[in-house]
């Protein structure tokens, strides 16, 4: 059996535990910790970074990579088309999510959501990238009705999780969501995939984690 280890507040975590609850696969979920020290977590992830995964032939991190093993090793249901540039197009959304959108407004988080402070020419700096790289997105964005056509795939996994977070700190930093100034037009993505069990699976347990936080 995998063992998905990290924690449930994580949206990296949160990704690939959507996949392999799309998938139902049978895992075990280890609450560990991002940046531990402790031999056990550096010999899975050398940089103590969550999530990672234990399967049977060893241990994995990075969070494409996970994805990757995952439909490799359960393709059905399918969660990467079967023709080739199809494939690279989920691919493609995917790591721009996540490179383009979420890592640079993670550079916001400390204020918007840990009670700390980001300086105002770094505000102003990630506002600029961001309002650049949203502009990019919605040329890749299909929301017809999933993010890369008409079916669900690994990058809707990336982009349930990782949209929200976007919206919301730069809602919290700059007083308005900066996907939805731009025309991005999500939140009745975020409702239809939201009534999957996955992603209800995903939320609740969030919240729970949320709460004992």
């Amino acid at each position: 059996m995998l063992t998905l280890c990290g924690f449930a507040i994580s949206n990296y975590y949160n990704v690939a535990k959507m996949a392999l609850l799309e998938k139902g696969v049978p895992f075990a979920e280890e609450h560990v910790m991002t940046g531990s020290k402790e031999e056990a977590v550096l010999g899975c992830s050398p940089l103590g970074k969550i999530p990672f995964i234990r399967t049977p032939h060893g241990p994995l991190c990075e969070s494409h990579a996970i994805l990757e093993y995952i439909e490799s090793s359960y393709p059905t249901p399918a969660l990467l088309p079967a023709d080739a540039f199809a494939a690279a197009k989920v691919r493609e959304l995917m790591m721009f999510i996540d490179l383009h959108l979420e890592l640079v407004a993670r550079e916001l988080y400390t204020q918007a959501f840990f009670g700390g402070t980001v300086s105002e020419s770094a505000q102003a700096r990630v506002r600029k990238q961001l309002e650049k790289n949203i502009a990019g997105f919605k040329r890749l964005v299909k929301f017809g009705p999933y993010v890369a056509g008409d079916t669900f795939t690994l990058a809707d996994c990336v982009a349930f999780n990782n949209l929200p977070l976007v919206g919301m700190a730069t809602r919290a930093i700059y007083g308005e969501d900066l996907l939805a100034a731009a025309g991005v037009d999500y939140k009745p993505y975020l409702k239809l995939v939201g009534e999957r069990s996955s992603a209800q699976k995903v939320v609740a347990d969030r919240k729970a984690a949320t709460t004992k936080a």
